[in-house]
């Protein structure tokens, strides 16, 4: 789980960033100051680049948390041509001829989902701060599939909303999500209407979003749906309707008036099992599958505030000694994998041909993780689940793709190869069980393609 902000000894936004790091009681006694660096560059970003196990704690602190803009990322411009394809007809050519063109907008929507998707993976890859990996940790957070919304527009608009509030404050993130234009058509919100109620969005924002179950009564849900009611989708987007609102007093988690969406999300962020879930979700995808204790939770509360501050409550989050913990090992999702290779053998996916850049897509696929395409709302799951036998054979497939690529000379040249691609893909160093299979190999793309895959890489530790 997670808090930060006002705690004692903690940085709480006053004060020179240069001592980010030593005032959150950063320290290399757990796992080594080299090992350390790679575990933030693991957790708060995509792993690291060459050069970056070189600098400090504190600079890579002060780098991933602090207030500077990511102005790598932001050199990537969004995709344009992302509007939605006109309805099909059955027109003058007959059914044959408005089955067509139902297929020719298909074909468009698939070709923008895939532009989307490789821009958003080129930011991943150049991004310099947090702010990218907390975009695609609220991306799972508030899971949203363009296979059932069918509009990149749309997702892309999320997507900005997601990084906008990365790490600002969550009230804020959760208000725009929950009137969000993709979340509306992916939880039915468009078919929520007073007199006739929709309740997925009012469950899911109070099951998954915010509060967790137990948290809540089924009151709640039906009370909360009367405050989301009102909302219809057109083809610019999501539109409140004021004749489609259910106005009137709604009694939800014990407070009674007349509440609207943005009240809702509000309600539930004030309950104070919010804060201790939103800190456990934290505290799950970046730092370790066993949950924090109570005093690191009273910790992190505090850190959170009442502002909510996210980027206050990683600040707090990586000073813990549970972070620092070399037990502390986190299974890397497969996107999280495939774009730290593609930092490390410095590929651009947006620069890659066409059929390359299919290849990568098809890996990622084959692996169980598309960006956009998460299997449920409740996002994607974690852990062993991404080390089947299939997942682990088109990991290999797509590291020797890449490897294959990429300019190797460095791990060509090397007198010690095993340790050039160690070095390379910012590893600490290899067992020596994995680096008596490393020696053997004499292509350097399948030296790296073998490396990609050896326990020491597909698991952050």
């Amino acid at each position: 789980m997670d808090p930060l902000k006002k705690a004692g000894g903690r940085w709480s936004g006053a004060g020179s960033p240069d001592t980010i790091g030593r005032m959150n009681g950063i320290s290399e006694r757990a796992l080594g100051e080299q090992a350390l660096v790679r575990r933030l560059n693991d957790r708060l970003g995509f792993g690291p680049v060459p050069g970056d196990l070189t600098a400090g704690v504190d600079a890579t602190v002060r780098r991933l948390l602090g207030p500077a803009t990511d102005a790598a990322a932001a050199a990537v411009p969004p995709p344009t041509g992302l509007e939605a394809p006109a309805k099909a007809k059955d027109g003058k050519e007959g059914k044959k001829g408005g089955q067509e063109a139902k297929k020719a907008a298909n074909r468009q929507r698939a070709a923008q989902e895939r532009k989307l998707t490789i821009w958003w993976l080129d930011r991943m890859v150049v991004s310099r701060t947090a702010g990218e990996r907390l975009t695609w940790f609220w991306h799972g957070h508030f899971a949203t599939s363009n296979q059932k919304v069918r509009n990149a527009a749309w997702m892309l608009a999320q997507n900005q909303t997601h990084r906008r509030h990365a790490l600002g404050r969550f009230g804020d993130l959760a208000e725009a999500v929950i009137v969000d234009t993709a979340m509306i058509r992916w939880l039915d919100g468009q078919r929520n209407r007073k007199g006739s109620p929709n309740e997925n969005l009012a469950r899911e924002f109070l099951e998954l979003f915010t509060l967790g179950i137990g948290h809540y009564q089924e009151a709640d849900v039906a009370q909360g749906a009367r405050c989301l009611t009102g909302w219809v989708l057109r083809d610019q987007g999501a539109m409140f309707q004021r004749k489609r609102f259910d106005s009137g007093t709604k009694t939800i988690l014990g407070e009674t008036g007349d509440f609207d969406a943005k009240e809702f999300a509000r309600l539930a962020l004030a309950q104070p099992a919010s804060a201790a879930f939103v800190i456990g979700r934290l505290w799950f995808r970046l730092v370790s599958a066993t949950p924090p204790d109570s005093a690191t939770v009273a910790r992190l509360t505090t850190a959170y505030g009442a502002e909510r501050d996210i980027r206050s409550l990683l600040m707090a989050m990586v000073g813990e000694a549970g972070f620092k913990d070399p037990a502390a090992s986190l299974v890397k999702q497969p996107v999280e994998w495939t774009v730290g290779l593609l930092r490390a053998l410095r590929l651009r996916p947006g620069k890659l041909e066409e059929k390359e850049q299919a290849k990568l897509l098809a890996g990622l696929r084959g692996m169980g993780q598309l960006p956009y395409r998460p299997p449920s709302v409740g996002g994607w799951p974690a852990g062993a689940s991404w080390l089947t036998t299939s997942a682990g054979l088109t990991r290999l497939q797509l590291a020797q793709q890449l490897a294959k690529i990429a300019d190797l000379s460095i791990v060509d040249n090397a007198r010690d190869r095993a340790g050039a691609a160690g070095a390379l893909l910012g590893v600490d160093g290899w067992s020596d069980r994995t680096r008596a299979a490393l020696t053997g190999v004499k292509d350097p793309a399948h030296l790296i393609a073998v490396a990609a895959c050896a326990p020491e890489y597909v698991v952050s530790a």
